[in-house]
């Protein structure tokens, strides 16, 4: 993306310094970040607290996987393995992969990316961040008071009257943590529509874009219902009312009817900034185009459309009739058509590219490969006779990782190490991080995919203990977690060794296109030292600029 207004002035006096300091300048104290506006110190905010949240929820499958290593239940008792589960689930989707690309990444680079200033909301960003830190206290207090046994779905009328757990103050923190996605949703919104750079229509716009446009709409039409769902379940236990306990005269599958109609869209609220995500990576480090770049952007739209349509799929067994269940089938199929259309357009982007192989190119594909499988297991439980085969086992178990875990974290790793020389201004070890690189699809596969076949053959979720036979695959599933572990552990490790030790990075050290490249690693308060004027679409890489690119491109080292 070309712009007429980008460089920093020539100037480089002390006078000009304090004027226009970086974002992480070091004068800058603890409560200048606490009360800060600045879109960039609120995604690094974020960035601290969702990696808090992401260690916890590890912490707990660490445990559930040393637990299931033998097959006789011998570490924990049944009640406290249910807990585990269920606060891992809790912790990991409602407070690290929902918001961890859009509230991190999307905070850092919608406002660079668009060429704005910042925000349209500055105070509503900062008051997301403490929301989101508000109900995630309130999920802690419950940990901490001995946890919740209902499984992160919070099933009626099982968390409604025969769960003796905090399922209030769980399902409390998640409510409150719903207006902290909503505040950055509607940020985001705002923001993409009023406050773009002059030139940049919506088809100059970047993928990552139109991603994040896709899943603020997801989070802003659907957050609220996963919220009152869970207020009805604290009003209902608190007051007995007649809800979903049939008991009281209720209906447990309105409870899953509203719980799903949020939750499989919750989704792509993770996935689809993830595709976002791919899409600068590949074009950056194929050197080329995004082969039907509107293609690619109208799918993200579909996406979001279309998986509102779908949550039955998750009621196959729950007693909806079979008109029902064949429809949603039909329509969980159509929902896969605009993700394998950008898989399909990916692929192509690569196809006679210049390719390089640095670190984030290595999560990209990483990120194909396992959002390519986890699609197509998504189509196969989608299919009413095997879905009523491998329900409740550890094929939807698997499955669901591949998607929201192995898609999710491979398209958040690889944007942390795409922009974390924007972000920082430092470089950090090529080494290291291509091992963590490697060490993260390897050990993801190595945990996840016996679990497909431990599913096929029957093994059901969620129980403590299981039939010697499939000791084996468990405990390469184990394995696999501990090297999976390993490849989380490292980027954090050279992460903050970089801040201190790691070379200066350049503006550009991957000789890409974009408006975020344009200004300064890291960028000045304002983003841009004058406004940026668009002139061309976005990824304009010809032969031309990419020999010139990858001439001056820095080795990271």
């Amino acid at each position: 993306m070309n712009t007429t207004a980008a460089a920093p002035p020539v100037t480089t006096t002390a006078e000009t310094a304090f004027r226009r300091p970086n974002y992480l300048n070091a004068a800058y104290g603890v409560r200048s970040w606490l009360l800060t506006r600045d879109h960039k110190r609120i995604a690094i905010l974020y960035l601290i607290s969702v990696t808090t949240f992401f260690a916890i929820g590890s912490l707990f499958a660490l445990l559930i996987r040393l637990e299931l290593l033998t097959p006789e239940g011998d570490l924990f008792q049944p009640d406290t393995y249910n807990r585990l589960f269920t606060m891992h689930g809790v912790v990991m989707v409602f407070f690290f992969l929902i918001p961890a690309i859009p509230a991190v990444l999307g905070n850092f680079l919608v406002p660079l990316m668009i060429g704005a200033k910042d925000l349209a909301f500055p105070k509503l960003n900062l008051a997301s961040w403490y929301v989101y830190n508000l109900g995630g206290i309130f999920t802690l207090w419950a940990i901490i008071h001995g946890g919740v046994d209902t499984g992160w779905t919070f099933y009626t009328p099982f968390s409604t009257h025969y769960s003796n757990t905090y399922v209030i103050a769980t399902a409390l923190g998640i409510f409150i943590n719903g207006f902290s996605t909503i505040f950055t949703g509607l940020n985001f919104i705002v923001t993409i529509h009023r406050m773009r750079a002059p030139g940049l229509t919506w088809f100059r716009l970047p993928l990552f874009i139109w991603a994040t446009y896709a899943t603020s709409v997801i989070i802003v039409l659907g957050t609220p219902v996963i919220a009152i769902t869970l207020l009805l379940v604290a009003v209902e236990k608190t007051f007995h009312l007649g809800i979903f306990d049939p008991a009281l005269g209720g209906d447990p599958v309105l409870f899953q009817h509203m719980f799903w109609f949020y939750s499989h869209p919750a989704v792509y609220i993770m996935i689809l900034p993830a595709m976002g995500v791919e899409s600068e990576l590949i074009a950056a480090f194929a050197r080329k185009r995004i082969v039907g770049y509107k293609v690619v952007a109208f799918a993200s739209i579909a996406i979001a459309v279309l998986g509102f349509l779908v949550w039955g799929h998750h009621m196959f067994v729950a007693g909806e009739s079979i008109y029902a269940a064949t429809i949603f089938s039909v329509l969980s199929m159509l929902v896969a058509i605009p993700s394998a259309v950008k898989v399909f357009n990916w692929t192509a982007t690569l196809y006679q590219g210049s390719i390089s192989f640095q670190t984030p190119m290595l999560y990209a594909l990483g990120f194909i490969g396992l959002f390519t499988l986890g699609g197509l297991t998504g189509v196969m439980v989608a299919t009413l006779g095997f879905d009523v085969h491998v329900h409740d086992t550890y094929f939807v178990v698997a499955h669901f990782h591949y998607i929201m875990v192995g898609g999710t974290i491979m398209g958040y790793l690889g944007g942390l190490h795409y922009w974390w020389p924007k972000i920082s201004g430092k470089l950090y070890p090529a080494f290291l991080s291509k091992l963590a690189a490697l060490l993260v699809f390897v050990g993801f596969n190595l945990t996840f995919f016996p679990q497909f076949i431990l599913g096929y053959l029957g093994m059901p979720r969620r129980y403590w203990s299981y039939p010697p036979e499939f000791q084996v695959l468990n405990v390469l599933s184990t394995a696999g977690a501990s090297i999976l572990g390993v490849g989380y552990l490292l980027p954090l490790c050279y992460f903050i060794w970089s801040m201190r030790y790691g070379k200066d990075s350049g503006d550009n050290p991957w000789g890409a296109v974009g408006l975020e490249w344009d200004t300064t690693s890291p960028p000045p308060t304002e983003n841009f030292y004058t406004t940026p004027v668009v002139t061309h679409g976005p990824y304009e890489y010809n032969r031309e600029e990419v020999h010139n690119r990858m001439s001056q491109e820095v080795t990271l080292g």
